[in-house]
């Protein structure tokens, strides 16, 4: 019989006392619980989150967080320190999951995939980087080490055919250097395969050697191929003439398309501007760091913008970015990614580090309270109205169990090594908070079109409008919408096409048109409390294509109002001469729930949405389906609303009334 993690987790067995605690916290979730945990005779199940949250902090020690809604986890008046929530709580789960790795193999399987069958093509490279951090985190000595380095040798030659590709190759071969560097490699590989992987672990798998461009993949994995080739130059299997030409190439592209403002276009210019525009500069000054090379001032200064953008993002439930794809807990990881480098480089002033350190806590602890998952021992990304993009689909769940993991240990290990090893984060951190700036813009690109970020702070809660090109294969999809997002309270969902709060526009012979893609003239003012955003298109998006097509039979003005409480919109749509509108359609996926029809739109009992009011458009209220599920859970609610034959052009407005964040 195999020892699996569900085994694990239920008999305790290697894990402390504060991993049951986890337990308690993950089973109080409500919709997202999987099961009871037992503490003792105290048992989670049916049990609300208040009671969960205050056996927490009996156990562990801490100060008890507060519970919000089930979207939004807890919280974090106080937050553990760093370490002890990766020591304590993080470490153990990933010691079971490699332990089932190790004594199944192949067979291996977590909450119903079959791991190694799944076509996971990084998954190698992960169960590397997974096992050679296990291996160095074990004493000298420790039958464990023992174990674990037979089980990498063992796994080494068992994946040798599987698809390893680009991530997958870095991972690899960075768990290969951290072992030569302890002087275990030799123990951990056998000399053929280190052979075989000397050859398959290459840049120029993915990448033209004599051009230096890339093979069909977007432009961040311009960072992978310098890792690459310079921890093959560090390994000893190639010179460095390879990584220093990448790196040239890495950075002259980060130049070009970030132009004067630093921040990565995914795009060849198109705009698409989203997570990896600001994390990209993190990833490659973490590769600096870790190969021990000086970043040049340009990439100290591309890093301190997004540096500025993280923070403005900081709040006590260690939230992340709220827009584009692949956010939900790898938006929250970014942050680490970011601060660290940043602290690591001494870009941060004295205040700055220790809060940063503070957010970075509170982004450790949601993982373990939120994304862990009792049930399974896994990361729930995919279950009980989760939703990712299909890059990340539930296929990759170890890969991505493995991935989550490195990036807390290597980001909690430079923590540590700045002198913040078991610190409790600064009590000053929600005062800071309140210090930040109401409104601020962010510039991606200025000219003959403009691509912004503008981000507003309304208390405690982090609202961020975007305004980018989604460009091809996600224009059309809601994540990149110019919508106000919100996380757990405003927010779209992964791959999904339906008009989350902006028109959809359907024209007499079926043309569908929507105001995304190419924005114009965008002016922020802000006075007092409130700001306010306008910008024009002067034409729409035609969709229907993988790529954004201009239709400037419709143009349209746009203008959004945030105030403490309220966020408007008002759009003006003036066909050319001649053109007929048909339909005007919009919806609003929300949290709350408890919908009450009224003569301005629709009231809510219970959520952070107050009240949805409408102009222009009739609204009714349905039940959402299997579309409607966002990062963090699914919508309560949807409201659709919709006007028939609009000949002379369209006037809209809505209004989003929240109550107050708690």
């Amino acid at each position: 019989m195999t020892f699996g993690i569900r085994d694990a987790w239920r008999s305790g067995a290697g894990f402390p006392l504060n991993v049951a605690v986890s337990r308690c916290a993950l089973g109080a979730r409500g919709s997202s619980s999987t099961g009871g945990a037992f503490i003792g005779d105290f048992s989670t199940r049916n049990r609300g989150p208040g009671v969960c949250a205050a056996a927490a902090a009996v156990l562990l020690g801490l100060a008890a967080p507060t519970q919000a809604q089930v979207e939004r986890g807890v919280l974090y008046d106080d937050a553990p320190a760093m370490n002890a929530v990766v020591h304590n709580r993080v470490k153990p789960q990933m010691s079971a999951l490699l332990d089932q790795l190790t004594t199944s193999g192949r067979a291996m399987t977590l909450d119903d995939v079959k791991v190694f069958e799944a076509k996971d093509k990084f998954l190698p490279g992960k169960i590397a980087i997974g096992l050679a951090e296990a291996v160095l985190d074990t004493a000298p000595g420790d039958a464990r080490r023992t174990r674990l380095l037979t089980g990498f040798r063992r796994l080494s030659e068992l994946t040798m055919e599987d698809d390893n590709e680009t991530w997958g190759i870095y991972y690899y071969l960075s768990a290969l250097h951290q072992l030569q560097q302890a002087g275990l490699l030799d123990e951990a590989v056998a000399p053929d395969v280190l052979a075989r992987l000397r050859m398959k672990l290459d840049w120029r798998t993915f990448v033209r050697e004599d051009q230096l461009t890339l093979i069909d993949l977007p432009n961040n994995y311009f960072g992978v191929a310098f890792s690459i080739a310079r921890l093959r130059y560090l390994l000893g299997w190639e010179d460095a003439t390879a990584s220093e030409a990448l790196l040239v190439k890495t950075l002259d592209h980060f130049r070009q398309y970030s132009g004067e403002f630093g921040f990565a276009d995914e795009t060849d210019g198109e705009g698409r501007f989203d997570r990896y525009s600001v994390l990209l500069i993190g990833e490659i000054a973490q590769r600096f760091i870790e190969t021990g090379v000086q970043p040049p001032q340009e990439v100290r200064d591309w890093l301190r913008r997004s540096v500025d953008l993280v923070l403005l993002r900081s709040n006590r439930r260690g939230e992340g970015f709220e827009y584009g794809r692949s956010i939900g807990v790898y938006g929250e990881t970014s942050f680490l990614e970011i601060l660290s480098a940043a602290a690591a480089l001494d870009l941060l002033t004295d205040q700055e580090e220790a809060m940063a350190y503070a957010f970075s806590s509170r982004i450790a602890a949601r993982y373990a309270d939120f994304w862990l998952d009792s049930g399974t021992g896994s990361v729930n990304m995919w279950d009980h109205g989760r939703r990712t993009d299909a890059y990340r689909g539930k296929h990759r769940i170890l890969g991505e169990n493995i991935s989550l993991s490195h990036q807390l240990f290597y980001t909690n290990a430079i923590w540590n090594r700045l002198g913040w090893k078991d610190r409790a984060p600064d009590p000053g951190f929600a005062q800071w908070l309140q210090t930040l700036p109401r409104s601020t813009t962010t510039w991606f690109a200025r000219g003959a079109l403009d691509r912004a970020l503008i981000t507003y702070r309304d208390g405690e809660r982090v609202i961020g409008l975007p305004l980018v090109n989604g460009g091809p294969t996600q224009h059309m999809n809601t994540p990149y919408f110019p919508i106000p997002y919100s996380p757990g309270v405003l927010a779209g969902a992964a791959d999904e096409t339906y008009p989350q709060l902006i028109p959809r526009i359907t024209l007499s012979d079926g043309t569908v048109l929507q105001p995304l893609s190419w924005f114009q003239d965008v002016r922020t003012t802000t006075q007092g409390d409130v700001a306010r955003v306008t910008y024009r298109l002067a034409a729409l998006d035609r969709m229907g294509e993988t790529a954004p097509i201009r239709d400037d039979r419709l143009s349209m003005t746009t203008d959004y109002v945030f105030s403490p409480g309220e966020i408007t919109r008002h759009d003006v749509a003036v066909p050319r001469e001649g053109v007929r509108i048909s339909k005007v359609e919009l919806e609003f996926a929300s949290f709350s729930s408890g919908a009450q029809a009224t003569a301005a739109g629709v009231t809510f009992e219970t959520g952070a949405v107050s009240a949805f009011e409408v102009d222009g458009l009739t609204c009714a209220v349905h039940a959402p389906n299997a579309v409607h599920q966002s990062p963090v859970g699914p919508f309560r609610t949807l409201v659709r609303c919709s006007a028939d034959a609009v000949p002379d052009g369209w006037r809209g407005s809505w209004r989003l009334r929240l109550r107050g964040d708690r």
